[in-house]
């Protein structure tokens, strides 16, 4: 049991919702979610989840697993490429956001009565995210955000709860990983996945591999800049990424931040 007033807070806005449906990524923040809603709701929850080009593969793997170990009943919808984001526009956020819960929405309904809910927690309101516009819109409610918990609390209360990925780096949808007004196709999408569970296989758990034409730009903790440029880890990377099609491989002086591809929209 964990006696805190914001975990509390929790679970009765969960409780005064009757039934929820989470969205759910296999994220960390949708993780927590979605065991704090089972433990609260027991039965009256589900779990949804796109399956989409643009979305990890591996995120929608965890995401089943982890729906198994809790027995929650879990809806995976599939999806193409949406035409409105297809040429990755500055407000691309806001408009996949509205397909996908739009999807969610409608998916909820056809189930029976269930408030569709999402991961957005406190910290989510500092950085440029247009697709909180899209949930507003369409009435989906954010429960951590609500009730003010933070990502440092969502670590702290996963861990608590025995959370097998209380210390999962944050991750987002590889179009963040591309810039903006650029034609998305999926064979560099499958590129940038690739290179980035390579990073990770290798050791550098935090990382984000933008795609700028034929050139990856590696961002990871500065703290690992020495041991990824000692032989042979910079070789294994060196072959690794032009075997998935980058002539070209740098690595981010500034190291990895999230956004770094919203740093002409917020100047």
């Amino acid at each position: 049991m964990i006696d805190d007033p914001k975990y509390h807070a929790l679970q009765g806005l969960l409780l005064s919702f009757g039934s929820i449906a989470v969205a759910f990524s296999g994220g960390l923040d949708s993780t927590f979610l979605l065991t704090v809603g089972r433990k609260t709701l027991g039965d009256r929850i589900i779990a949804l989840t796109l399956r989409a080009p643009y979305i990890p593969g591996r995120e929608t793997e965890e995401s089943r697993k982890i729906c198994v170990d809790l027995k929650v009943k879990h809806i995976i919808l599939e999806s193409e490429i949406p035409d409105p984001i297809r040429y990755n526009p500055e407000n691309r956020c806001y408009l996949c956001k509205s397909y996908i819960f739009e999807r969610f929405v409608a998916e909820a309904g056809r189930l029976g009565d269930y408030q569709v809910v999402d991961g957005t927690n406190l910290d989510d309101t500092g950085d440029y995210r247009p697709g909180m516009k899209a949930l507003k819109e369409l009435g989906i409610r954010s429960p951590l955000l609500e009730c003010n918990i933070t990502k440092d609390d969502i670590r702290r209360f996963s861990k608590l709860l025995g959370l097998k990925n209380w210390d999962k780096p944050a991750n987002a949808c590889l179009l963040t990983r591309i810039p903006y007004h650029t034609e998305i196709n999926e064979e560099e999408l499958s590129g940038i996945e690739n290179a980035e569970l390579f990073l990770h296989q290798m050791g550098f758990r935090t990382s984000r591999v933008r795609s700028q034409g034929s050139t990856a730009r590696i961002e990871i903790n500065p703290v690992q800049f020495d041991h990824l440029l000692k032989q042979p880890v910079r070789q294994k990377i060196i072959d690794k990424f032009h075997e998935l099609g980058f002539h070209f491989i740098a690595v981010d002086l500034e190291g990895y931040r999230t956004g770094s591809m919203n740093i002409k929209k917020k100047t």
